[in-house]
């Protein structure tokens, strides 16, 4: 690497500082500039083979100085699921029907805004997310893939883009003229995190049960 040919700035996440360092032509003056930014960008006339064993280095009088840094790995996730099971009073293919009407769920399931199947990929639909816990306003989107059917049996998907999620409902004939429907929704948490989301588990709990209490009301009048 020549002192008088290469530049090189690193800015890495936001628990590690910033590093840059300027090379002037002929002379040995460095920069060094360390804060905290909230991207990663590397520029380099420098061809890397490999960030894992990057090193700055550093023109001295006696040679170079070499200074390893290595970037932050993707934090570990792990999938949480959540499942609640109730029984309706109409027959499995009738809540079968009612629950494949995607768009039609914000109007029972009380934290869904918004359900838009895509015109040209009807397996596809953009979903929002918005309600208020906590004192706080939460808002989420994704992007959800329906996976292969069985007919007045199961439903599942999951997504593909926004927040990460897949689940699954179930029918279960109990007559003829009612069903027990189970429902499944898992979500993905950083591992350091899963404490946490463990004790969020009844919270999100009451939310599908309501959102099924709700569903028993409204597939009676679909």
């Amino acid at each position: 690497m020549s002192a008088t040919t290469t530049a090189l700035a690193f800015t890495s996440t936001p628990i590690s500082p910033k590093l840059t360092h300027f090379f002037t032509r002929n002379t040995n003056l460095i920069v060094f500039n360390s804060t905290l930014l909230p991207t990663c960008r590397i520029s380099s006339s420098l061809k890397l083979q490999s960030l894992d064993h990057f090193f700055f280095r550093v023109p001295h009088q006696y040679g170079f100085l070499r200074r390893p840094s290595k970037p932050f790995s993707s934090p570990v996730m792990e999938w949480q699921d959540c499942t609640v099971k109730m029984e309706v009073d109409v027959p499995a293919s009738v809540a079968y029907k009612c629950y494949s009407d995607r768009e039609a769920i914000p109007r029972w399931m009380p934290f869904i805004s918004t359900v838009k199947i895509l015109e040209d990929k009807p397996d596809l639909s953009e979903w929002t997310l918005k309600y208020k816990a906590f004192g706080r306003d939460i808002e989420y989107s994704w992007l959800a893939r329906n996976m292969q059917p069985i007919p007045n049996q199961k439903i599942h998907w999951r997504s593909m883009e926004g927040l990460s999620n897949r689940g699954a409902v179930r029918f279960f004939p109990k007559g003829p003229s009612s069903c027990f429907i189970e429902l499944t929704v898992s979500y993905e948490v950083p591992q350091l995190l899963v404490p946490v989301a463990s004790a969020l588990q009844p919270f999100l709990e009451s939310l599908l049960r309501r959102g099924l209490e709700r569903f028993s009301t409204f597939v009676k009048t679909y």
